[in-house]
């Protein structure tokens, strides 16, 4: 980010929704729309000339879908975050987008200050996971997806036991202050403990740890 200054490149085909998002997100102070890209392939052509920190993918697209361009844009070396716009919140296509490598997703009738904060926070370096409905989404997804995956599982015993045990709270929803608590830890611990997770599985933030989490089995949807 330059000056602390977001920049953010939107991608969907309708052009109501581009232009509505660019107004609203240039009248944030900390944030600046430096692209509108039409479709996916657009999307990705536009990341590599403009370098955002975040896009707005929107998942139904001509050309090239959001997902396929979320895979593209996120396995380039500093790739910018991905948050994938949707109409509906229980979008067949959002759990695909996550696997793809989006750090959450946004519904399109989101306020000006959801939508501003969804770019800060994920931005941050954080993802758009819990409280709500992604948890909910990767939940029933995972459960839709069949049996846990056999190396995944191996993945899984590289980690310490406190480390699995984090990894299952981020997979439930729960912020780093809500899991110092019930592990009765400070919080810069957990902060510690969810790095290491991270480094030691590849994953780019929470959200892909959670999606981890349920693949591997290491935590399995709540009723199933």
């Amino acid at each position: 980010m330059t000056s602390g200054t977001i920049r953010v490149l939107i991608a969907d085909d309708q052009q109501m929704v581009r232009q509505g998002f660019t107004v609203l997100l240039n009248t944030m102070p900390d944030i600046e729309v430096v692209g509108q890209a039409v479709d996916g392939l657009d999307a990705v052509a536009q990341v590599a000339e403009l370098a955002p920190d975040v896009v707005l993918m929107d998942i139904r697209m001509p050309e090239l879908g959001g997902i396929e361009a979320t895979r593209r844009i996120t396995a380039e070396a500093q790739a910018p975050r991905v948050l994938v716009l949707t109409t509906f919140d229980l979008d067949e296509y959002v759990y695909e987008a996550l696997r793809a490598g989006a750090s959450g997703f946004l519904l399109k009738d989101a306020s000006a200050e959801q939508l501003a904060e969804a770019v800060r926070v994920v931005a941050a370096g954080d993802a758009l996971l819990a409280p709500g409905i992604t948890r909910r989404l990767i939940a029933e997804f995972s459960r839709l997806d069949g049996a846990p995956r056999a190396p995944l599982k191996e993945r899984v015993a590289d980690l310490t036991e406190r480390e699995t045990e984090v990894l299952a709270l981020i997979a439930r929803g729960l912020s780093n202050a809500e899991i110092a608590r019930q592990l009765v830890v400070a919080e810069q611990t957990v902060k510690t403990h969810v790095g290491r997770i991270l480094v030691k599985l590849g994953l780019r933030d929470r959200t892909q740890a959670a999606v981890f989490a349920y693949e591997s089995g290491l935590v399995r949807p709540a009723g199933y």
